[in-house]
């Protein structure tokens, strides 16, 4: 090599290295996606905000399943999965199992809904999974909860079930009561609340962080609800600036948007990134 291609070489490397140097951190690392018959064809552009990792809500809602193979009655439209696989935004997936929209149904046939979820884990789609998600949510006003722990060692890990609370008794209760029941190789995803307007993003961090304190850093997750309560009980999406508060709450922490498909559109991806 002459001395100057090798001069050549050593500035484009030194180049590269100050770029990658330049690179600001994400925005958000996750996005989450609830499947529904409307809905079930992701299309978005949340890796421009950093994303790498999606969380599918469930594969199974309802007894309709959106994956091919099991028991449960098939979706009238399944996913394009073989896409899904190749979205820059799906890098990593935590695969969401079993469900129902209702959380009160869902709870009364959680042992339903694991006989389901092994069939789903057989039949999942061809993703990068990097772990499972049992998607009946917890909560310390569910008196029974503890009678999921059984039904979780059922699944195959890594496991993730999410969490929040309804009553605001505050991240160290929060952690003390979902510590004496949960087995301790079941991750924990923190609904922050703030979407329902049940706390403000500062507060929703110390949740976290009292989890963290009691579960370890990398058990626990955020979910950034990127949704408001509107008059009339709809639902709309965050603003920039109400998501970009959550966002720099949770620096720190694995977090995931909830959810992309229905409220973060390529116009507050723009907005965000103004």
């Amino acid at each position: 090599m002459s001395r100057r291609a090798f001069l050549r070489g050593s500035a484009a490397g030194v180049l590269a290295l100050g770029l990658a140097g330049c690179q600001s951190p994400p925005l958000v690392q996750g996005v989450a996606w609830q499947l529904d018959n409307t809905h079930a064809n992701a299309h978005g552009d949340w890796n421009r905000l950093g994303v790498t990792d999606l969380l599918l809500q469930w594969t199974a809602v309802d007894n309709t399943a959106y994956v091919a193979g099991t028991q449960i009655p098939v979706a009238p439209r399944l996913p394009d999965w073989n896409r899904i696989a190749l979205e820059p935004w799906a890098q990593r997936v935590l695969v969401g199992l079993a469900g129902r929209f209702n959380e009160a149904d869902a709870r009364a046939n959680a042992e339903l809904l694991v006989e389901q979820s092994l069939e789903l884990v057989r039949a999942a789609p061809h993703l990068n999974i990097e772990g499972w998600y049992f998607p009946v949510e917890v909560d310390p006003s569910w008196q029974d909860a503890r009678s999921i722990a059984p039904l979780l060692a059922r699944l195959p890990r890594p496991l993730w079930i999410s969490v929040y609370d309804r009553g605001n008794i505050g991240g160290a209760a929060l952690a003390q009561w979902l510590s004496s029941w949960l087995p301790s190789d079941v991750g924990v995803l923190l609904q922050d609340g703030v979407g329902v307007y049940a706390r403000e993003p500062r507060i929703a961090r110390t949740y976290a962080d009292a989890l963290s304190a009691k579960f370890g850093r990398e058990r626990v997750r955020v979910i950034a609800e990127a949704f408001r309560v509107a008059p009339g009980s709809a639902f709309r999406s965050a603003t920039a600036q109400e998501l970009k508060l959550q966002l720099d709450a949770y620096r720190g922490y694995r977090t995931y948007l909830f959810d992309g498909p229905h409220y973060v559109p390529p116009q507050l991806v723009d907005s965000l990134l103004q």
